[in-house]
């Protein structure tokens, strides 16, 4: 089976969403998911859901789950540096079928990470295993190289009113 190059992006809600809805549908006909989530860390809800199915699915964490704007730090760009270096690893094992970076334009956009990396990544992505690139902010040059890109739109959140993330929904 081919694998494509997906980039979920956009400033609406649902990019990390779309793509474990992907995860779901492969781990239902067998296949096996590796997950690299940038910038957050912690027990998010989807991780806790994951573990359930810890034979099929591989969830590791870099990034430091404190960093939303400004300056990266050496720590957060050597926490990136080291999932890239995973992520290549994992490539190269071909023991997944579907490989996930999620929020990794983040890390892109802000510059934990460079645009080359990511390039990098997908230009040694094997011809069957599917990347899954998440994160709003996704450059030019990512979404020119992808073979699928969905632009998630804000239209209305609620959110600008207010609502906090909740745990099962946002969290």
């Amino acid at each position: 089976m081919k694998g494509y190059v997906h980039v979920y992006t956009g400033d609406g809600k649902g990019k990390t969403t779309a793509a474990l809805g992907l995860a779901l549908r492969a781990i239902g006909a067998g296949l096996k998911v590796y997950i690299a989530q940038f910038i957050k860390k912690g027990d998010y809800s989807e991780i806790n859901a994951l573990k359930r199915f810890s034979d099929c699915v591989t969830v590791e964490q870099f990034g430091r789950g404190r960093f939303t704007r400004g300056k990266p730090t050496p720590e957060d760009i050597e926490a990136a540096r080291k999932g890239l270096m995973r992520v290549k690893e994992i490539l190269s094992s071909r023991q997944h079928h579907i490989v996930i970076l999620d929020e990794i334009n983040v890390a892109v956009s802000y510059g934990i990470s460079s645009p080359e990396d990511l390039l990098d990544i997908i230009d040694r992505k094997p011809d069957d295993i599917e990347l899954i690139i998440t994160g709003r902010n996704a450059a030019p040059e990512i979404v020119e190289k992808a073979d699928l890109v969905s632009e998630v739109k804000a239209i209305k959140h609620y959110f600008q009113s207010g609502v906090k993330a909740r745990i099962g929904i946002e969290k």
